[in-house]
């Protein structure tokens, strides 16, 4: 899609759909302590790991403070929050971030996930999660149940589940949970740590 910019030239960008500004927005007021009507700078740090699964680095945080604070307001309110965040989506490529996550999983270069494979990883982003949610997933996954998650049986559970997302905030372990739902039951997405 074409879209016209201050600088008077044409470049591709994707738009940011319905669920994807929900989302953003939902995070922002999770994120909003005290309910400011605007995000810190700690506060928005935690809203990009719960948008984007990492702590962004000083620079970074700088050049997002700077790009989304407005000129009587301290922090980022929610109508700079929005498309600051919708154009970082909308410049991710969904297809390397799940190679990424896929590659992340397989720590033996298989090219398949085994459940040790699901099982360490878990264990390293969630260690207090449930070893059946684990197996849940796994199952969830493993399409054609033979005990073996290729990458295109991975990449299908992740696409599916980025269109059907909710963000849960566990405050009791400084965690946030990504979850898929499908026919009502949760399957867990991604699970991080603030600390």
């Amino acid at each position: 899609m074409q879209a016209f910019t201050a600088g008077r030239s044409f470049r591709n960008e994707r738009q940011i759909n319905d669920a994807a500004r929900k989302k953003i927005e939902l995070v922002f007021h999770q994120c909003d302590v005290g309910k400011k009507g605007y995000l810190s700078r700690e506060d928005l740090k935690i809203a990009v790991v719960m948008l984007f699964g990492y702590k962004p680095s000083k620079s970074e945080t700088n050049i997002l403070m700077e790009n989304g604070t407005l000129k009587d307001c301290p922090g980022v309110p929610l109508e700079q929050f929005v498309p600051l965040m919708g154009r970082k989506i909308s410049s991710e490529d969904p297809y390397e971030k799940t190679r990424q996550t896929f590659t992340a999983f397989d720590v033996h270069c298989r090219g398949f996930l085994k459940l040790d494979d699901f099982k360490s990883a878990f264990k390293r982003v969630a260690p207090r999660l449930p070893e059946r949610t684990v197996l849940e997933a796994f199952r969830h996954a493993d399409q054609d149940s033979d005990g073996h998650i290729s990458f295109k049986d991975f990449e299908n559970v992740i696409s599916y589940g980025l269109a059907n997302t909710a963000v849960l905030q566990e405050p009791q372990n400084n965690s946030f949970r990504v979850v898929s739902v499908e026919n009502g039951s949760p399957l867990i997405q991604h699970v991080f740590s603030t600390q």
